[in-house]
């Protein structure tokens, strides 16, 4: 048999590596998801942790509704409080910066990441774009790292 010279033959091996580039380009667009995520995510909690400690961003012009002003004072006057949540935010901001520990980071994030709603929600309905985004991302990140929180969600775990 003679191999065919034809110009005019359809050319199925090009469209089906167009179509192999194009799921290519799109896998590796889609493969930095996780690291844009984690990288938003850690940004905001360093900053806002670090805030927390060396008061650079400037406080709000109007006051906010008593009920949340009443809940933050309570949480400065313990003493230890807002230390501790802006000290979370900031080693968690530092760790998904770093990609160190990065599902012990969202699992300590969590609790933060509720208070934060809970105190929008209820107290300074204010903000709460903002919070959609961070729990979607904190979510899509859970579910990204999933594999690392099999053992944790086990319901008769064994010692040793």
């Amino acid at each position: 048999m003679k191999p065919n010279n034809d110009m005019n033959a359809p050319a199925a091996p090009a469209s089906l590596s167009s179509v192999a580039a194009a799921a290519s380009s799109t896998r590796s667009f889609t493969r930095h998801f996780p690291t844009v995520a984690r990288v938003v995510l850690g940004l905001m909690f360093a900053v806002f942790g670090l805030n927390g400690f060396l008061n650079f961003i400037p406080a709000p012009t109007t006051p906010p509704p008593e009920g949340a002003m009443a809940f933050a004072m309570a949480l400065m006057k313990t003493g230890y409080m807002m230390p501790l949540i802006k000290g979370t935010e900031l080693l968690v901001g530092v760790l998904l910066l770093l990609n160190r520990f990065v599902p012990l980071a969202l699992v300590l994030l969590a609790p933060v990441l509720v208070n934060i709603v809970a105190f929008h929600a209820f107290l300074a309905p204010t903000g709460l774009g903002m919070m959609v985004v961070i729990v979607g991302l904190e979510l899509y990140l859970a579910w990204t790292y999933r594999g690392a929180y099999r053992s944790l969600l086990t319901a008769r775990a064994t010692t040793g």
